[in-house]
């Protein structure tokens, strides 16, 4: 089914990308494709006609997120959800978050090769998409390319995270559920622990559980949950998610059912609670927020001796001026209405 035949949609109002926008949802596979490169490659101004007819067609995907230290099988683990979410006759997206080349800035496309086995199923895209040099292990184009794909008409939107080890816990705001993968030999769950990955772990997944030391990584993680150090441990009542431990050899498919049943069962849990509704909201909050920090942030985009910017940091660099009062100055000149580009900046 695609978005534009969903019950209760509408089409978006009409605008300069409508032809792009209606093969998107007629389910052209290229309009996606292109809609996407223009998602990663536009500033919010540029994006904000095409996100406005998209949006309210959107709604229905289920956003899952697979995030972990390199080495994991994340990438495997990936693979093997979408394959069997495809057994449910689900249409599944994966946005694979790659590195960053540091020439062209492009995705390294490492997470893509893994996954060609999906290349002939229409039920399937997959997408790599460059971090440069987003902290958290998300582009800062994921949140935007969410919603095409949701209205694209996909069930599953899987978003895997670079990897790179601390810093994984953007996609908490992000997914509905988050999966932490994690494997024997890896590192123990303390360490994960202080880098803060289990404390956004709605399911735990035990990767590679057929070497030494599952057994072992299991009841490291139990040991945690036990003490309250995630989460999702903590809580009362009928709002209490005790995560999951699900084993699974990826590269072989085991364990990938029960994973598919723990995720059914955490969905079912946020719309019971209603803490699926809270979820998108806080979403909402956090796109929200950083399209308008990426506005006042592109308004400073100028060089030092420019504007009324270059006029602040000269006088702070001859201490006439302190940085704090400076800012102050210049976020009051966004307050205004814009950011001007010559004029007084004060005693």
């Amino acid at each position: 089914m695609t978005a534009s035949s969903r019950p209760g949609t509408a089409r978006p109002v009409p605008g300069p990308d409508d032809d792009l926008v209606e093969r998107l949802l007629d389910g052209q596979r290229r309009a996606l494709a292109r809609t996407l490169s223009r998602i990663e490659d536009g500033t919010p101004d540029q994006l904000r006609g095409l996100v406005q007819r998209l949006h309210p067609m959107g709604g229905n995907a289920r956003v899952l997120g697979v995030t972990g230290a390199p080495g994991v099988g994340k990438s495997t683990l990936t693979n093997a959800l979408a394959t069997a979410l495809r057994t449910r006759d689900r249409r599944v997206a994966v946005l694979a978050v790659d590195p960053s080349s540091p020439f062209s800035g492009g995705a390294l496309l490492g997470d893509r090769v893994r996954m060609q086995g999906h290349h002939a199923d229409e039920g399937v895209f997959i997408r790599s998409m460059a971090a440069r040099g987003h902290l958290g292990g998300l582009s800062f184009a994921t949140p935007q390319a969410v919603v095409v794909l949701d209205a694209a008409g996909f069930d599953d939107v899987i978003i895997e995270t670079v990897g790179v080890g601390q810093s994984e816990v953007d996609i908490a705001g992000t997914a509905d559920t988050t999966l932490v993968a994690m494997a024997p030999g890896m590192g123990d769950s303390i360490q994960a622990a202080k880098a803060g990955i289990l404390e956004i772990a709605d399911v735990f997944v035990v990767n590679k559980a057929d070497q030494s030391g599952a057994g072992k990584l299991e009841s490291e993680l139990r040991g945690m949950l036990e003490m309250g150090h995630a989460s999702g441990a903590v809580g009362i009542g009928r709002d209490a998610w005790w995560p999951p431990i699900v084993r699974t050899v990826a590269v072989r498919g085991d364990g990938l059912e029960e994973l598919v049943s723990a995720i059914d069962d955490h969905g079912a849990h946020l719309a019971d609670t209603g803490l699926g509704e809270q979820r998108r909201r806080d979403r909402a909050v956090q796109l929200v927020r950083e399209l308008a920090l990426a506005r006042v942030r592109a308004r400073f985009e100028v060089g030092p001796g420019d504007g009324r910017l270059g006029a602040l940091a000269e006088r702070v660099a001859r201490r006439e001026l302190d940085p704090y009062t400076a800012a102050d100055r210049l976020l009051d000149n966004v307050d205004d209405g814009a950011a001007t580009p010559t004029g007084s900046v004060g005693r």
